[in-house]
């Protein structure tokens, strides 16, 4: 195994460039300088460094669904800004994924759209009613599609009917 040969000047010269690097980052890069739940709104809310807000359901943060507001309310920021934090429930959600709204990790996301895929509400109940008062789905035009060249060589679909 390799061993290091650094001095004291050079460890003391990497932290001042990686300080500088981050005071360059928090110039250019949005930063959290506030988060709170808002629980009118039931929103965790972010203050940003550019005094811009921005406001997400907490519900829709990976790990929170089933937090109380209590503990939502314990949000912390991230040393660098770049995130939120919540250490009772350990749960750190990435700033520039949730403005992009990116609520978690992959599964978790694949998870919110499968869910989102099976919502109800009125108005759809009552679209349901009525097609099936007509006899439900209507049936495809196109019973096959056969795939045959035009006399210029590009693909096109013929439409083969149902004989009566």
């Amino acid at each position: 195994m390799a061993k290091w040969n650094i001095d004291d000047k050079e460890i003391d010269r990497q932290i001042a460039d990686a300080e500088e690097a981050t005071r360059e980052a928090a110039k250019q890069e949005p930063r959290a300088e506030e988060a709170y739940y808002d629980a009118d709104t039931k929103n965790i809310v972010v203050v940003l460094n550019t005094r811009a807000h921005f406001s997400f359901p907490f519900y829709l943060g990976e790990g929170l669904t089933g937090a109380l507001p209590e503990q939502l309310s314990r949000v912390e920021i991230t040393p660098m800004g770049d995130g939120l934090r919540w250490r009772e429930l350990d749960v750190t959600l990435d700033l520039a994924g949730l403005m992009m709204g990116i609520y978690g990790t992959r599964a978790w996301m694949a998870q919110m759209g499968r869910r989102g895929g099976q919502a109800t509400s009125q108005a759809k109940a009552a679209a349901a009613r009525i097609n099936g008062m007509k006899g439900g789905r209507p049936s495809s035009h196109r019973t096959s599609q056969k795939s045959s060249k035009s006399s210029k060589g590009r693909s096109r679909y013929v439409t083969a009917s149902k004989k009566k």
